[in-house]
């Protein structure tokens, strides 16, 4: 995947891990159109906690077409040239992941 430094270093920064970037969204961004296709999927919503409920415009939704921003952030960070397969991040949460690829990708 061809994506310029800055661009990739401007979308990891809007990374949470806890999101679901819609394709419009990712359009807008910047995200490159391949990525996309490799990375959307549609996703549905847990009940359980809050946590696994997926809310678009602060309403709950059983589903959403995106892209997950961890998903993102680690297909950037390996762009960048991170091996994120080394950072351990199976036993973090979705957000301290994202932190965790940041932070190697400014120590890079």
């Amino acid at each position: 995947m061809n994506i310029r430094r800055d661009r990739a270093l401007l979308l990891l920064s809007q990374c949470r891990g806890d999101e679901i970037w819609s394709v419009q969204h990712c359009l807008e961004q910047g995200v490159p159109p391949v990525l996309i296709e490799k990375l959307s999927d549609a996703f549905e919503s847990g009940y359980r906690s809050d946590s696994q409920t997926i809310y678009e415009n602060g309403e709950m939704t059983n589903q959403y077409h995106g892209v997950r921003d961890l998903d993102l952030a680690i297909e950037l960070a390996n762009t960048l040239g991170i091996n994120t397969a080394s950072l351990g991040l199976e036993w973090k949460d979705k957000c301290s992941a994202v932190q965790v690829i940041k932070d190697a990708v400014m120590d890079h």
